[in-house]
């Protein structure tokens, strides 16, 4: 089962990602508390598997992601999807592109991250969103908010 594995933001631009243990997802906004979020933009939340963190040998939170899945094809997924997680309901809009910030990381790892960086999100309806909360890929027919 597709489940949130652990929930992260950015309290400040440039700063390390902090683990929290909820999250509130505002409705075109993004998760309340990160410096991430902007009203309109399509890059309000920052979905990644916790299979490609340990593929790349990198620590939950490295990378600034949003929300760590579990048993989630987060590649898979495609633009124009929702997905419920926990009391949120997300839009997938654009795959997320490594950026130099990686190098600071690791040498090299800028160029093995790509393809591998997560989907970003904006947010269609607010709720709390915890670890251990189910993902769901909704279906074409119910995706559409009321």
């Amino acid at each position: 089962m597709a489940t949130v594995l652990r929930l992260f933001v950015c309290p400040v631009l440039g700063h390390p990602a902090r683990e929290v243990a909820e999250a509130r997802a505002v409705a075109d906004w993004g998760l309340d508390g990160c410096a991430h979020s902007r009203r309109g933009s399509k890059r309000q939340v920052l979905l990644m598997d916790s299979e490609t963190l340990a593929e790349m040998d990198l620590h939950p939170g490295q990378v600034k992601e949003n929300i760590l899945t579990q048993g989630f094809d987060v590649r898979g997924l495609s633009r124009g999807q929702r997905l419920r997680i926990g009391g949120a309901l997300l839009e997938v809009t654009i795959p997320c592109t490594p950026c130099s910030m990686f190098e600071a990381i690791r040498p090299g790892l800028e160029v093995q991250m790509r393809g591998k960086r997560g989907m970003l999100c904006r947010v269609l309806e607010a709720g709390f969103i915890r670890p251990g909360d189910r993902i769901e890929v909704l279906p074409q027919e119910l995706a559409s908010p009321s």
